[in-house]
């Protein structure tokens, strides 16, 4: 993208925020406190960010007590921050590094030494991007704008980066195009711009201001996915449901009537055969001492047949 292309859509940007936003002014803690600050800053509103860092100071006794303490339990006192275990996270992690090197909170020293070593060493710290632009503007006294993945979005979305550079997580030329004097307010101002688009893309008023520092911005704006596929995917599902409620409906009927129809057959036949039973066993009961009484009475007529003819002789 052409670097006046580029300053226009920044000049532009902070001619129309101050519209709507109000800065904070200058951070006047601490370049640790700044440090701490900013990490919750990130992505966040400045009112909710100013909320969590009071949380801390309320409920903790020191820094070190805060180091000590667990991502979930930090991550609960920042219950209104939009991303509140990733600050929780940044916040920890900073204030490990910064204690395992230096055994103290103090880093005011930074700012009596050269401005590059102390970015350097705000850096080897763990600090995001965000975090060391923001101590960089606010501590040192150079001219950087904290760039968080907000800001990124929102400088996508208005033209003002291109998609490799969205990847790099760069914005270049936005420092040559806002003055010094102009970086803390327009940080601010567009920080505030970026974190109500990412917490709501698809507010009409936000669009409508974005249309107004970008025209073209419409055309890169993020599409709502799920309506186009959802809508398409109904007439299936519905379909589907329908054809399983039919086929509910239809086999209980079917499952019924044997269900009924064999028992009565199953008692008609157990009531049967149990008659036959009890009547084959009744039948030979009476023939068998008809054939013992007859054998009886066969016998001694063959004997006395027998006995009669012998005498003669």
């Amino acid at each position: 993208m052409a670097a006046a292309n580029r300053a226009n859509v920044f000049t532009a940007c902070h001619k129309i925020v101050k519209k709507h936003y109000t800065t904070a002014g200058p951070d006047k803690r601490t370049i640790f406190e700044q440090l701490v600050f900013s990490a919750i800053l990130e992505n966040a509103p400045h009112k909710v960010a100013e909320q969590c860092y009071g949380t801390l100071q309320s409920e903790y006794f020191d820094w070190n007590e805060v180091r000590v303490t667990s991502v979930p339990e930090l991550a609960e006192m920042f219950s209104k921050h939009p991303t509140a275990n990733a600050a929780a996270t940044r916040v920890k992690t900073l204030l490990q590094n910064v204690f395992e090197a230096i055994y103290t909170y103090d880093l005011e020293g930074l700012k009596k030494g050269n401005q590059g070593k102390a970015v350097d060493s705000i850096e080897k710290y763990g600090a995001t991007p965000f975090v060391v632009g923001y101590v960089t503007q606010h501590g040192l006294g150079g001219h950087s704008i904290p760039v968080d993945r907000a800001l990124l979005n929102l400088m996508f979305v208005l033209g003002a980066i291109t998609d490799k550079e969205l990847e790099k997580q760069a914005v270049p030329g936005m420092e040559r195009a806002i003055p010094k004097t102009k970086g803390v307010e327009f940080s601010d101002m567009v920080h505030e711009l970026a974190v109500d688009f990412q917490m709501a893309p698809f507010s009409k008023k936000i669009r409508d201001l974005l249309v107004e520092i970008a025209p073209d911005a419409k055309s890169r704006f993020p599409k709502r996915v799920s309506e186009e596929p959802a809508a398409a995917k109904e007439e299936p599902k519905k379909q589907a449901a329908a054809a399983d409620s039919s086929s509910k409906k239809k086999t209980p009927t079917k499952k019924a009537a044997p269900q009924k129809a064999a028992p009565t057959k199953a008692a008609k036949s157990t009531s049967s055969t149990a008659a036959q039973k009890k009547t084959a066993k009744a039948e030979p009961a009476k023939a068998e001492p008809a054939k013992k009484k007859a054998t009886k009475k066969a016998a001694p007529k063959k004997t006395s047949t027998r006995i009669t003819k012998k005498k003669p002789k």
